[in-house]
């Protein structure tokens, strides 16, 4: 099997998206937080110390700027490094091991003590890029992680992940979820391009493998939530559908952000890949655009349908924006094909119109149905993930993952 490398034939440059991403790496420079870790940052890229400490923007914070660091930007190395040290001290749980969800300005479990597999995932993804980026602490964090995950979050007789355990690790919860299944792939793949053990892109696999039967199963309308035994469980949520991490429906940035990952993992596994990654890939973008790309009188994605495909929750979230510009240009990058091209610069100037914020940095977290900004779901501004992502996929191959790719690349990838 082998990846097309057809050029992206529209959309912006090169130069613009490098100079986005250290636009966006500036805004964040004030993340980290006093009590350890990061920050939830504000409009205006402040910390709002009114909020917790995070595991997962913790772990994303050093994720991004440890990819910073790999590009060479100035002072990227410090930010990623001191939110590692939150990882290892200020969020991780001394005494049963593992990763709370987020703490308070006292460092004491803030939300609840349990554990979950999405902060877990990230803390992998977290762990493996400050390996590549060769940050104080990273082996430990990573070979402290995969461990932690390999035993609680790992169901090998099933090849599925455990969403959730409370606090010592004796009871898990019923829920699972496809989220949590999502971002335990990614990690996956990065863990396993930096540690060179297979076993974690063949997990990867078997999870991957859910979402192809799911897909075809719903028209490609991804179910997210699911009971102990895996069942489908249609209608979690409905009384209160823009829940921020279990909505109600169909997630159309999840649908695209699962059409990107199920390439990575084709282009990771090579001959060995299973088949229908590329179908299911394409048949979950075309869904999400049917479904969710201005269908509503404006231009932007919905952010959640019901199981007919209309809309249900109809703002605008900056993260689905981003997801539908990767995956656009990771299916552009493996089939060549021109209506891939065609909606990459579609997004792109839609996400240049609307969501990057000009004046006070970042990009809108949020649009209400008009495309103006607004605060319901996502406040301020915490989270550069997905932009910073949006800014590099594009450029790189499909496999290695983004910071073994970085590292790859070496001098032949535009420094910034």
């Amino acid at each position: 099997m082998s990846e097309q490398t057809t050029s992206r034939q529209s959309g912006p440059t090169d130069e613009w998206l490098a100079a986005e991403c250290r636009r966006l790496l500036g805004f964040g420079r004030r993340v980290t937080h006093p009590a350890g870790g990061a920050a939830w940052l504000d409009d205006d890229g402040a910390p709002d110390l009114s909020r917790p400490v995070h595991t997962w923007i913790t772990s994303r914070t050093v994720h991004v700027y440890g990819l910073g660091s790999l590009l060479g930007v100035e002072g990227s190395s410090s930010i990623a490094t001191a939110a590692l040290h939150g990882l290892a001290t200020t969020l991780r749980d001394a005494d049963h091991g593992g990763w709370f969800g987020a703490v308070d300005a006292d460092r004491a479990p803030s939300g609840g003590t349990g554990k979950s597999c999405y902060d877990h995932a990230f803390v992998m993804l977290a762990g493996s890029t400050a390996v590549v980026a060769a940050l104080p602490g990273a082996e430990d964090l990573l070979a402290e992680a995969t461990h932690v995950f390999e035993e609680h979050f790992w169901d090998e007789a099933l090849g599925r992940v455990v969403d959730g355990w409370d606090r010592d690790w004796e009871h898990a919860d019923p829920y699972r979820g496809l989220n949590a299944t999502m971002h335990s792939v990614e990690a996956m793949l990065a863990v396993g391009d930096v540690t060179g053990e297979v076993v974690w892109h063949d997990r990867a696999a078997r999870l991957a493998g859910l979402v192809v039967d799911l897909a075809g199963a719903h028209d490609g309308r991804l179910p997210e939530h699911f009971g102990p035994d895996w069942s489908v469980d249609l209608e979690l949520n409905r009384d209160r559908p823009d829940d921020p991490f279990k909505p109600f429906g169909a997630t159309v940035g999840h649908g695209l952000e699962w059409s990107r990952l199920l390439l990575h993992l084709e282009a990771s596994l090579g001959e060995a890949a299973p088949p229908g990654l590329l179908d299911t890939s394409s048949l979950l973008f075309d869904r999400a655009v049917a479904d969710g790309w201005h269908v509503d009188g404006a231009p932007g994605f919905v952010y959640t349908t019901d199981w007919d495909g209309a809309p249900v929750v109809r703002q605008r979230m900056h993260w689905v924006a981003a997801e539908g510009i990767s995956a656009a240009a990771a299916l552009h990058r493996r089939t060549g094909e021109s209506r891939y091209a065609e909606r990459y610069a579609e997004w792109w100037a839609y996400a240049a119109e609307h969501l990057v914020d000009t004046d006070r940095g970042s990009w809108h977290h949020e649009l209400d149905p008009a495309n103006r900004p607004q605060a319901s779901v996502w406040p301020g501004k915490p989270d550069l993930y997905h932009a910073v992502q949006a800014t590099l996929l594009p450029r790189l191959p499909l496999a290695p993952s983004l910071a073994s790719g970085l590292a790859l690349a070496g001098a032949s990838f535009e420094r910034l």
